[in-house]
């Protein structure tokens, strides 16, 4: 699940910082037989509408290689990270869904970006929110 951090820039915006957590790795050999491990990122729950317009849920994942040991790659499980996991279009490839054995060619895969923050505006007359100042940090509370 992505957690949605949330700062305030001014009265009237608010800024929601996007995170991913790293659920894996795996250990992987380069095409000159070094073995290294990739970091495995996942996203955030989304809802989409399939080909034939049946909505599922899902949740975007991808993999990035580090320099990291096996022991660090171990560790860093469970931890989050500013960065969200975008789509992007690619070479056409085939795809062999492992659990019916479908083969589809998809023209797309899915990168980390990072730290992807989203402005989201709200006028303060229309926020049920209330600024004021608790020991100089501003912060937030109902009318």
């Amino acid at each position: 699940m992505t957690l949605m951090l949330e700062a305030s820039i001014n009265i009237n915006s608010k800024i929601k910082l996007i995170m991913v957590t790293v659920t894996s790795y795996d250990r992987r050999s380069s095409e000159d037989g070094r073995e290294f491990f990739t970091i495995t990122l996942q996203g955030g729950v989304e809802i989409v509408k399939s080909a034939n317009d049946k909505v599922y849920m899902t949740i975007r994942k991808t993999s990035i290689p580090s320099t990291f040991d096996e022991n660090v790659c171990a560790s860093l499980i469970g931890t989050q990270m500013p960065g969200d996991i975008e789509r992007v279009e690619c070479e056409a490839y085939e795809y062999e869904n492992k659990e019916t054995g479908e083969v589809v060619v998809l023209h797309h895969t899915y990168v980390y970006v990072p730290e992807v923050k989203k402005q989201v505006e709200k006028s303060v007359s229309q926020s049920p929110l209330v600024p004021f100042s608790l020991n100089g940090q501003s912060v937030f509370a109902e009318a």
